[in-house]
């Protein structure tokens, strides 16, 4: 995302500052500042982090305790919990599938799928926040995966609440931000742009693989 942040905008590896936010059945957020990446969502596993489709994301760890006494789950069973029955899956009831939550939204007024759109909004919006303001402040926010690049909807409710940091989405141009359509969907004056740029996973790990054959640094 970075490095076709840079092609699209003529920035310098230095003078790239933004924060990636990978929306998906897998979702992550990164804060890059002058082109290293200085945080991300995701710990030691993929669990920590941003709600997902079936996993939990942050949660409070008193929690396996709590559900190791009261409903006796072993360890076993808490894991499969936390990352296959959890998330938009967990809260909705329904399925993991955001385009058929927000359907169940806009034609049933479904209140577990408004939830878990907003909760997993909500958590996007909140490590987005944080991650502006460890870097005190970035020139665009990203968007990517499978969510991130399809949905206006969930662009812009993970960014209703940014505006104080001078984020704002031109409403035409993030409708037309689909299917593997790329640019700048931020309104006009907008201090920090807002991008949709579709991820390639594949093309970046040829590329890696091509640096470590030639042992050549990485700078994307």
């Amino acid at each position: 995302m970075a490095y076709r942040y840079r092609i699209l905008t003529g920035k310098s590896y230095d003078d790239t500052n933004i924060i990636t936010v990978h929306l998906g059945n897998g979702c992550s957020a990164c804060a890059i500042q002058k082109g290293e990446s200085i945080n991300t969502s995701m710990g030691l596993t993929p669990l920590e982090g941003l709600v997902m489709g079936t996993r939990g994301g942050n949660i409070d760890p008193s929690v396996l305790e709590f559900l190791h006494h009261k409903e006796g789950m072993s360890f076993q069973e808490l894991d499969t919990l936390l990352n296959k029955q959890s998330g938009l899956l967990g809260i909705s009831g329904l399925t993991n599938d955001m385009r058929e939550l927000l359907e169940e939204e806009r034609v049933h007024e479904d209140r577990r799928a408004r939830l878990a759109i907003e909760i997993s909004a909500c958590a996007s919006s909140t490590t987005s926040g944080a991650y502006l303001a460890q870097m005190n402040g970035a020139d665009a926010v990203v968007f990517t995966g499978g969510i991130g690049e399809n949905s206006a909807e969930v662009r812009a409710r993970v960014c209703r609440g940014h505006g104080f940091f001078g984020i704002a989405l031109d409403p035409a141009k993030n409708e037309a931000a689909v299917g593997g359509k790329e640019g700048d969907v931020s309104a006009e004056g907008a201090r920090v742009r807002t991008y949709v740029i579709p991820t390639n996973e594949e093309l970046l790990i040829a590329r890696d693989t091509v640096r470590c054959v030639k042992n050549a640094p990485r700078r994307w």
